[in-house]
């Protein structure tokens, strides 16, 4: 028996790791041992480990458990990412069922939860559905049949519903105050379990969560929480549950100008002598983004034609961590752009262009706007720079015509002339261009108009994060789409 569905076939989930080491037979009760092991730390090896045990098992004439079969699903929903997150709910309902069969409540609530975010429901619906999970595992805690890391992760699983649905209530900051008050219950229910080792991981993420919906309010405040999460995973040896804090912590900083310190803690969360392969590939190329980020020219410059600047190493590791469907195809799309935009700037005008298309491919399957205009903007340029005016002049006229709908006028004002400008060029062939050269010291210079397009996504929503790690503040919501966020497993 194994612990892939057909489903996760016909979804394109990835093929489970097989880990290091020969292909020869293996101890299924040791592949058992350590994938269990894996479960229980959260460790985005888990999966494979599982599929190594079964594939054991099978060998050897045996087949997984109910309850092991449920932990192995609920590894493979966790991984579920880009095109493959629609398998992620029904997997979590799976398992859930079979954590009941196997007289597991707490896992079985956990993994409802878990589908419930997954799946399609939303709004009041899904809030009552949690409210009911969160009744019963408060039940179920008090009489012993569940443990206070499985209540606990059922009420955070709650409570991150309705951080994620802030933007929409009628007065984000009193929502945002009232789940902090939720969040503060929270840790004093959890904190005295502590000793506990399955506590201090969900403890981490509450604190976590309580950082994020206090930074817009709180900066100061909001750094003592995530570096109390922050601690809490590494101390634990979890690294790979500290992600999400350290994309928040290094975000307040940079907004409080604290760069340096922001840079430091997110080479930290990346360590060059091998450990970072315990982290998933998304989460390692958000760090590298967000790294990048923080070490790039506030101004927007991305250095003198032919010159790169020194985040070139970094997001040229986000575009190779973002190949493959199990990697959310927008971030992929966003670490394409930002090469192509500093290959672009440097005058590497055909490297760039092919990472920009890729970006504009990924972008259409979207449909953001703003990441539309600006990767084909910059495509267009690429196109001048090849020497290629008449393509240039078609890509601005597209990016011109897609900004029109904005409210602000300006951007497709400058993209409307960069497109006349092309054409000027393409009917002054063989003579002498017309002035304002696009090599980016000139009137229709990047730095000016290109640089200063909207962003891919736009500002996050009201205690939204994006995938820099950097909230969104307390006012009315910026109207960005649920769809258009970095997609993130729950």
């Amino acid at each position: 028996m194994t612990s892939r569905s057909p489903d996760e076939v016909r979804l394109g989930v990835p093929p489970y790791a097989r880990g290091s080491g020969g292909g020869g037979p293996e101890d299924p009760r040791g592949l058992l041992h350590r994938a269990r092991r894996l479960t229980a730390e959260g460790h985005p090896a888990a999966g494979g480990a599982w599929e190594r045990a079964a594939a054991a098992l099978r060998r050897a004439g045996g087949t997984i458990t109910p309850g092991d079969h449920a932990d192995a699903l609920d590894s493979t929903a966790l991984d579920c990412r880009g095109r493959a997150r629609p398998a992620a709910g029904p997997l979590f309902s799976w398992a859930a069922e079979l954590h009941e069969r196997a007289g597991r409540p707490g896992k079985a609530l956990v993994s409802r939860a878990r589908s419930v975010l997954a799946g399609e429901a939303a709004g009041d619906a899904a809030r009552a559905e949690l409210t009911g999970l969160c009744e019963r595992a408060a039940g179920l805690c008090r009489s012993g049949r569940v443990t206070v890391a499985q209540a606990t992760t059922v009420f955070l699983l709650r409570a991150r519903a309705r951080a994620d649905l802030l933007g929409a209530a009628p007065d984000p900051a009193a929502g945002a105050a009232g789940l902090r008050e939720e969040l503060g219950r929270l840790i004093a229910f959890a904190a005295p379990h502590r000793a506990d080792p399955a506590v201090p991981g969900p403890l981490s993420d509450v604190r976590g969560l309580l950082g994020r919906i206090t930074a817009p309010d709180d900066p100061a405040a909001a750094i003592v929480h995530l570096r109390a999460s922050v601690a809490g995973h590494r101390a634990g040896g979890l690294p790979w549950g500290a992600v999400e804090s350290e994309l928040l912590l290094a975000g307040v900083l940079r907004s409080t100008g604290a760069r340096e310190e922001a840079a430091a803690l997110l080479r930290s969360a990346l360590p060059t002598d091998g450990s970072g392969t315990s982290l998933r590939r998304g989460d390692r190329a958000r760090l590298c983004l967000a790294l990048a980020r923080t070490a790039e020219d506030p101004r927007g410059a991305g250095g003198a034609p032919g010159g790169l600047p020194a985040e070139v190493p970094l997001l040229t590791e986000a575009v190779r961590l973002t190949g493959g469907a199990a990697v959310d195809p927008c971030l992929g799309a966003l670490a394409r752009l930002r090469l192509g935009c500093v290959y672009a700037g440097a005058g590497r005008f055909r490297e760039a262009a092919a990472l920009l298309e890729e970006a504009l491919s990924g972008f259409a399957e979207d449909g953001d706007e703003a990441a539309l205009v600006r990767a084909g903007a910059w495509l267009a340029h690429c196109a001048l720079g090849l020497g290629e005016a008449g393509r240039a002049a078609r890509g601005y006229a597209v990016a011109a015509a897609r900004a029109g709908r904005w409210e602000d006028p300006r951007h497709a004002e400058a993209l409307g002339r960069r497109a006349a400008h092309a054409r000027a060029v393409a009917g002054t062939a063989g003579r002498a261009a017309p002035a304002g050269d696009a090599d980016g010291s000139g009137g229709y210079g990047p730095w000016s108009e290109l640089c200063g397009l909207p962003e891919p996504y736009g500002p996050p929503g009201s205690y939204q994060v994006n995938v820099y790690g950097d909230v969104g503040g307390s006012g009315p919501d910026t109207g960005v789409a649920a769809r258009n966020r970095v997609q993130r497993c729950v």
